[in-house]
């Protein structure tokens, strides 16, 4: 599922930001990135974002900028590095060889190059993590207000569905009309009104209208159109369980529409594959 959720603070002459986002998965995919001083808080981090976002690709990115023009970095011990420089120049005039890259070589010689280890107070982590707090709350906002809007979508398309059922329901009787008197017609061509056994005619009309009945069909359908809508309805995460409705539904559809034999019906069952395609697509984002 989708969401955004950005929180800034101005601390200790520093600018905190804090950024989520989140793509579809599913699956929850965290990627942190953070300044170093706050490596030993990344396992706090995961397990609240874990617990809060569930599922998606998720983006966590924590900057700082300072505003007093400090500049933390790497440190050249400059008395140290002219020592092994003159060592070098004095190995390389004994030996002729190529001094074009002595400079260099010296960098690379141990405590030439020193790092600060960035440190931060608890004052500053408890900062940080009223910001994390509040971005992670805007990020659950966006995804609430999100979820608004696909739930409005979801149950049109089940109404939708719904209504082409009722069409199918209207059409039914008719259906059945219909094919018995094209079988009737087409014996009556093929082999005359007075040669046809009524009795067998009836038996094998029955069979067949067995085979084509769709009443356990629509009765599962209409149910699972119902229990659809109930667990939508939950505050639970259900998108998993809804997709798999979903696939309960599209099985009463096609063979709905498999046991068809007639045309009007066939476009009511097509009309019912489209919205539940909707619906699919827009299960993947659904928590």
């Amino acid at each position: 599922m989708t969401g955004y959720g950005l929180a800034t603070a101005d601390y200790a002459n520093a600018k905190y930001s804090v950024e989520i986002k989140s793509l579809n998965s599913k699956f929850l995919e965290l990627n942190l990135k953070y300044p170093k001083a706050f490596s030993d808080k990344e396992l706090i981090l995961r397990n609240i974002c874990s617990k809060d976002i569930e599922r998606g690709k998720v983006s966590l990115s924590i900057t700082i900028e300072r505003t007093n023009g400090e500049v933390t970095g790497a440190t050249i011990n400059t008395a140290l590095l002219g020592h092994y420089y003159q060592q070098l120049v004095a190995v390389n005039n004994e030996l002729g060889a190529d001094s074009s890259n002595l400079l260099q070589t010296a960098l690379t010689f141990p405590d030439v190059i020193s790092y600060k280890e960035e440190s931060v107070s608890e004052d500053e982590w408890n900062q940080l993590y009223q910001i994390f707090t509040e971005a992670l709350a805007n990020f659950n906002q966006f995804r609430e207000d999100e979820g608004a809007v696909l739930k409005a979508d979801l149950e049109l398309r089940i109404k939708n569905i719904l209504s082409y059922f009722k069409s199918v329901e209207e059409l039914e009787p008719k259906r059945i009309t219909a094919i018995r008197d094209k079988f009737n017609q087409f014996l009556e061509d093929a082999v005359g009104k007075v040669n046809i056994d009524q009795n067998r005619f009836e038996q094998e009309l029955i069979y067949y209208i067995d085979k084509i009945d769709i009443t356990e069909e629509k009765t599962r359908l209409k149910s699972h159109c119902d229990y659809f809508l109930q667990t939508l309805a939950s505050k639970e995460a259900n998108g998993k369980k809804m997709g798999f409705i979903s696939q309960e539904i599209g099985r009463e559809i096609n063979t709905m529409g498999a046991k068809a034999n007639d045309a009007q019906m066939q476009q009511f069952v097509v009309g019912m594959k489209e919205e539940l395609e909707k619906i699919k697509e827009q299960l993947l984002n659904v928590l």
